[in-house]
């Protein structure tokens, strides 16, 4: 289940939206062309973001690469760019490199299913959410946990989940007697272990694993949050930001200025979409 609440969005002026052109950290180019504004993901990380070999659905060119860029990450910065007056330039970077990216003004933001947690909010700023993220299971449909109804049942699973994440780092530990597994560079490993046999169970959240489903259909999706035996995770663990530069405040407010004209429901029909036209689901 999405979260279903009102989502509180930080107001920012036109005029806040205009100086963001000249925020510090973005790209600039000719006086007369578009400032470019550089937007670091996995490329790797469906249905929040992947690769493809051509612009089919409007993916984006990858910097240097003969590549392309989709998936719901890439939809959002495509609007945000495209409001703010931005030529958009998608950088591939591995998962843990995506933080120091932004620390360092290589890249301007991250759009990369990050959640907004106390520890990366010491490093850089974010936006407000554009997308809540419940935590679920995946099993494979024939196996042992196929029918746990809660957390609890999930006793003893052999399991694992992606690198640096509170599905690996938090929810995990939080299972009876796991056998917890090295954690996984990436959220297709991830998968790999559970599709191949080597784990009984992986956490994620619920995009994720709903496109999983899509691409693996012998795989079963676990939702626990509508009972008492869930996972627990803080608000602040589910919600999905953009992250920028510590002090930032022009680029951050014009990303907050674009993500306050969206709806619940906007959010909800491009995941969606981007669910439905990922690679693996063709």
């Amino acid at each position: 289940m999405r979260r279903n609440k009102m989502w509180k969005m930080m107001t920012a002026s036109a005029a806040a939206a205009a100086m963001v052109c000249a925020a510090v950290g973005v790209q600039t180019v000719s006086a007369d062309d578009k400032k470019v504004l550089k937007v670091a993901m996995e490329c790797g990380y469906a249905p929040y973001n992947w690769t493809q070999p051509d612009d089919s659905n409007g993916a984006v060119p990858i910097a240097d690469s003969k590549d392309y860029a989709y998936g719901y990450d890439v939809m959002i910065a495509k609007k945000i760019a495209d409001e703010l007056g931005y030529e958009l330039q998608i950088v591939k970077s591995d998962w843990d490199s995506l933080v120091p990216a932004v620390q360092s003004g290589t890249i301007d933001c991250v759009i990369a299913g990050q959640s907004i947690t106390s520890e990366r909010l010491q490093m850089v700023d974010f936006s407000e959410p554009y997308y809540y993220a419940t935590v679920v299971g995946l099993v494979k449909a024939d196996g042992e946990y196929a029918d746990a109804k809660g957390m609890s049942e999930l006793k003893g699973a052999t399991c694992t989940s992606q690198l640096g994440t509170i599905w690996y780092d938090v929810c995990l530990p939080q299972i009876e007697d796991a056998d917890i597994q090295p954690a996984q560079e990436s959220a297709p490993a991830m998968l790999v272990a559970l599709e191949s046999g080597r784990t009984d169970l992986i956490v994620t959240d619920m995009p994720t694993a709903m496109a999983a489903c899509v691409a693996y259909p012998d795989l079963k999706l676990l939702d626990f949050s509508e009972t008492d035996d869930d996972f627990e995770v803080s608000e602040e663990e589910i919600n999905i930001g953009i992250s920028v530069q510590k002090g930032n405040t022009e680029l951050l407010d014009g990303i907050n200025s674009v993500l306050e004209t969206m709806t619940v429901d906007d959010y909800n029909e491009m995941m969606d979409e981007a669910i439905s036209v990922q690679p693996l689901s063709e």
